[in-house]
């Protein structure tokens, strides 16, 4: 997709959480749409065989390791990125973990795990990357950068038994708007997407257990839907015709959401 919505060719886009799951998927399909790619994670060796991949089908890929918990990572790797490839032209804030368990399970160690790696990484990703595209853009000029949250069905539709995930989730999605609404006149869009439940590997062996199995058959659709499903609307997100796209919330979620999920 060189032309049209979608285009983003030439542009330098980071991603956090490339190591697997979405993120992977992210990356080649931004590769292949002719963006250079900041693939980030914290399993060097994973994003190495990733940026192996994108280089033998044609496209370029930086590997980083990052720790999106860290402050310090995230500085170091904006400035990495930066110094290597030039500006960045959007973020991909996709990095997130999950952890079930009942309410009066949680002990402060989980709650942190899952807030500083779904809410506090991305407000810092966000805030480390808009400094630059705000501080780099000319005077009466638009749109300089993309920032794009990886939030979940799981913002808005109740995921039972996982209550921090729903409120990180459900974070993430303020964060995009409060964030759309303070950058709006300094060039900076800031939008979410949020997929419904995806296979990846970090869920397959449970979709593919009889307990998952009836958990897909209370879905609309009684399936689990693609990460192509999202390609569409990232790569229009990213690009150049999503300009006066800022503080949108787009579900992707095949329907999942339209009864909710048991």
């Amino acid at each position: 997709m060189s032309q049209g919505i979608g285009d983003v060719t030439g542009k330098n886009i980071l991603i956090t959480g490339a190591t697997s799951g979405l993120g992977w998927h992210f990356a080649h399909l931004l590769s292949g749409a002719g963006a250079r790619v900041v693939i980030t994670g914290r399993r060097i060796e994973r994003l190495e065989t990733l940026c192996s991949e994108i280089e033998k089908a044609g496209g370029r890929a930086l590997p980083i390791a990052l720790d999106v918990c860290s402050l310090d990572s995230i500085a170091r790797t904006v400035e990495e990125a930066e110094t290597e490839l030039g500006p960045l032209d959007a973020l991909i804030n996709n990095a997130g973990i999950s952890m079930e368990g009942r309410a009066l399970e949680v002990n402060g160690e989980n709650y942190d795990a899952i807030m500083d790696t779904n809410l506090k990484g991305p407000f810092f990703m966000a805030t480390e990357v808009a400094r630059r595209m705000i501080a780099r853009r000319k005077e009466g000029s638009d749109t300089v950068g993309k920032i794009v949250n990886i939030a979940s069905v799981g913002a808005h539709t109740l995921l039972p038994g996982l209550s921090l995930y729903n409120m990180a989730k459900a974070g993430l999605i303020m964060m995009t708007r409060a964030l759309a609404r303070e950058w709006a006149r300094q060039g900076v869009n800031v939008n979410a997407i949020c997929p419904g439940y995806i296979e990846t590997e970090l869920n397959s062996t449970w979709f593919n257990s009889e307990p998952g199995k009836k958990q897909i058959a209370t879905f609309t659709r009684r399936r689990l839907h693609h990460a192509e499903d999202l390609d569409g609307v990232l790569l229009l997100l990213c690009s150049d015709r999503s300009d006066a796209m800022t503080g949108s919330v787009i579900d992707v979620d095949d329907g999942q959401s339209l009864v909710g999920i048991g």
